[in-house]
Formats: C-alpha cells, structure tokens, sequence
C-alpha cells in the first residue's frame, strides 16, 4: 500500500502535455538573476558568501574544520540524501563536538549505486562508517563510542560508573524499547489499537521523564542521549501522523517531548541535519520495506503531500513551533524565498537538466525508492523551455508574485501561440517540485517556499 502512495503522489506530476498553450521567455537571463540576487542577499544582510568549512553547521560541507588548524583526522561516509537516521547520530555528534572531519556521500541502495572502492572498504555497503586516525569503524554506535574516547573535549556522555552514567545507559535502552515500538506500529497493518497503546505508553515513559529533568534528557544540556533520540523521533513524529494519524508533537498529551523538540531545534547542528514531514514519509517505506497506512492518517497524509490544495499553494500558511509542520525556529519568507532563488541560480544547469527528467524517459535500471530513478533521461529537446520556466521561479522568490507580474519579465501564457509548450514545462516543475528534498537540498522554510513557487508556475501554466 505504500507504493500505492508514492505512486499517487507521484501522479500530481503528469499534464495535459497535448495542450496547445505555450508560455513565454520573458523572464531574466541568469546572469541577470545573479545580480539581482547579490542585490536581495545584501538588502536582506544574508552571507553573499558563506564559509561551509568554519561557518554555521550545514548540509552541503565536504569538510568540516571550525576553525581549527589541524588536518581532519575522521571521514564520515554517510547516505548522500540525508535520509540514514544512524548518519545523522553521528554527524550531529561531530558537529556538537567540533571534531574537524570530512564527508564521503554514499548512495543508499534503495535509490543508487555504491561506489566499488567504498565496497571494498566496507563489502556489506552499510552506512554511517567513519575513518578515524586510519582505522575503519563501522556501526554508529561504535563509531560514537570512539568519537567520545579518542575526543574527550566537549564530552556528551557522563563519567562512566556514575549515577548520571546509569541514568544515560538507561535512557538509552529507553530509547531503542521506543524504537521497537514505532517500527512494530508503522510496518503492522494488524492490531492498529493495540499497537499504537504500546507505542503511547512508552512515550510516556520518556516524556515523563522529560518533564522532570528537561529540557535535554540529562537536564540542561545536550548529550549522546538526545542526540541518539532526536533522528528517529524526528521520523516518528512525520511518520505516525502521515500513516497513522497520531501526533506526536502534541503539547497537550506529551509536552516534555514537545518542549525538547523546542530545545533541539535552538540547536544549529540539528536544524542543518533536520528533515522534513515530506521527506521522511518518501523515505522511509523504501528504507524498511513499507509502511502500513491506516484511514486515521489520510487527511494528514493529503497535507504533507500537497494535495489537498492549500499547504502547498501560495500564500503560505505561517511556520511555527504551533503550525502543522513545527518548526520552533520560525520563518522568515524574504530570507526563505531568497535561499531557494539562490539554490536554483547557483546550481541551474544541473538543475535544469534534473528537472527535465520529468518530460523525459524513465531509467534503465529503475531502483526502490519511487521518487528516485539515477539513470532517467532528461528530455533534451525541451531544456530550453524548462530553462526558461525555472528563471520564471527564481525571478518570482526573488520579487515575489505579485512584483514579477508587473515586470518587463512577467510569466506570460496563452491559449494558443508561439513561445515554448506548457506541458513538457508542467511534468518537469512537477518532477522537481516533487523530488526537492529536507536537509539535503534546502531547509524547510526554504524548501516550501521552492515547491510553492512551483506550483504557481504550474498554476499559471495549466490556467490557459
């Protein structure tokens, strides 16, 4: 049934491509963008230039060295989509712990190829694996036991044989009981009352213990046992209320567990690792072979998808630690709509082509995981038009709707005439709309302000 899902999901990206209307490149050359976009970032104070290496923790960094001068004495291989919840343990522990390291990405099988020389490194293809001092380590929970011994400074675990060492151990257990419960629920399409008991009554546990302690779960700050909680309660929380309906995130029934999400997401270390409701709910049945679905989620599964009509549809509705999706850090939609024009200007040619797989032809060697498909070809002979539309995108989050449509570089479309065809340009901002994923390509914030400002191109296209 999951597939079933996915592939409904996926049917939002196929137009009425025999359509005679045809749209107009009118909109700013990308060099004109590229300027206009310096302009934006230096009017909003936003970094013109901002130092991946030493700066503020995020996604897109091959090394990390926070200012250090040391050579990087660890290389953490981990899944190149930021879907592994073992690799985000791990990078989470390198970034609190300000350990100089490097990035190999390796594709998970379910949506790619592994390297041969990482197979031979590591033949079973797991992931996370950290190189450390030469030494490969495999496992997360091995890799962070080695990170805390080889690297005592900024420790994240208590002494070990004191109390608050037993009191870590312990919720650490606590920790993978919860585990076992949510994956028991979410994979199980029998016995949905009494498996979701099971599921609530140990959240309790920990949500009890939260609001004694809190807000981290030794107290006043973070440590190995947040950091070990936070990647699969992130997914329980997206999970359990697309597939089965039940909010995690609710004040009311659990509010330890809501005000630690508040704490963690203060955190820039897990707010540049942290996913999203959409991306989660893709990425997870081809990860663990299904999820079981139950009626009690579907008019939340329509919201996280888009398709009910309004969520992810210009305007907006506000972002908040209270909105449907939380996210206590807020927004900020000029600043929002600018990371998302900058992303699809600094990266345009390869984006073009990406997004040109949506008129294209599937892949010969088609994999798990049915938003991805490596080996698609792009539809090479409509680049030009889905050039031009993806400029219509980066001009509108840059001026916004309402300011690009009384531009000299306004979208304009037409029943019939001349210009590029809406179809082929539909199934390609679709296909991008659709595959835009949390952490690895965008925050949040600036991912729903991408796939909204698709659609609206979609909108305007389809109107004619």
């Amino acid at each position: 049934m999951w597939l079933d899902k996915a592939l409904k999901v996926m049917g939002k990206e196929k137009s009425a491509s025999s359509s005679n209307s045809a749209f107009s490149d009118t909109a700013p050359s990308w060099n004109e963008l590229k300027t206009i976009l310096s302009a934006k970032q230096t009017e909003l104070g936003m970094d013109l230039d901002p130092d991946h290496i030493n700066g503020p923790p995020n996604p897109y960094a091959l090394e990390r060295r926070f200012n250090k001068s040391v050579e990087p004495d660890v290389v953490l291989y981990r899944d190149h989509a930021a879907w592994c919840p073992y690799c985000q343990k791990i990078w989470l522990q390198l970034e609190e712990k300000r350990i100089p390291y490097r990035v190999e990405k390796i594709n998970m099988r379910c949506y790619g190829d592994k390297p041969e020389s990482f197979l031979r490194m590591m033949p079973s293809g797991q992931v996370p694996v950290a190189m450390i001092g030469g030494r490969v380590v495999a496992d997360s929970a091995s890799i962070a036991r080695e990170l805390e011994q080889r690297f005592p400074e900024r420790p994240l675990l208590p002494a070990e044989g004191s109390a608050e060492r037993q009191a870590a151990d312990g919720l650490m257990r606590l920790e993978r009981a919860l585990f076992g419960k949510w994956m028991q629920w979410l994979t199980s399409g029998w016995n949905h009352e009494g498996l979701k008991q099971d599921f609530c009554k140990t959240l309790d546990l920990a949500d009890k213990h939260l609001r004694s302690q809190g807000p981290f779960f030794l107290g006043a700050d973070i440590s190995l046992v947040d950091i070990n909680f936070v990647p699969f309660l992130e997914r329980m929380v997206a999970s359990l209320l697309y597939y089965k309906g039940l909010n995690v995130r609710d004040p009311e029934r659990w509010p330890g567990v809501c005000r630690w999400f508040e704490a963690m997401e203060q955190r820039p270390s897990y707010i540049a690792t942290r996913g999203d409701f959409y991306s989660h709910v893709h990425d997870l049945p081809p990860q663990l072979g299904g999820c079981a679905p139950h009626p009690d989620g579907s008019a939340a599964a329509k919201a996280i998808d888009g398709v009910e009509g309004s969520s992810w549809r210009l305007p907006l509705p506000p972002l908040s630690g209270a909105s449907f999706e939380p996210y206590s850090p807020g927004e900020n939609p000029p600043v929002d709509m600018t990371e998302a024009a900058a992303k699809l200007i600094g990266n345009h040619e390869a984006i073009v082509r990406f997004a040109a797989r949506g008129c294209g032809r599937p892949g010969p060697r088609p994999v798990s995981a049915p938003l991805s498909d490596p080996t698609a070809q792009p539809g090479v002979e409509h680049i030009d038009a889905v050039d031009a539309g993806l400029r219509h995108v980066a001009h509108a989050l840059l001026v916004g709707v309402e300011g690009k449509q009384i531009s000299a570089g306004a979208l304009q479309v037409a029943a019939k005439g001349s210009g590029y065809p809406t179809g082929p340009m539909v199934d390609s901002a679709s296909y991008l709309r659709d595959r835009v994923g949390v952490p690895r390509d965008l925050k949040l914030p600036a991912a729903r302000q991408l796939r909204a400002h698709l659609n609206w191109l979609i909108d305007e296209l389809e109107s004619a």
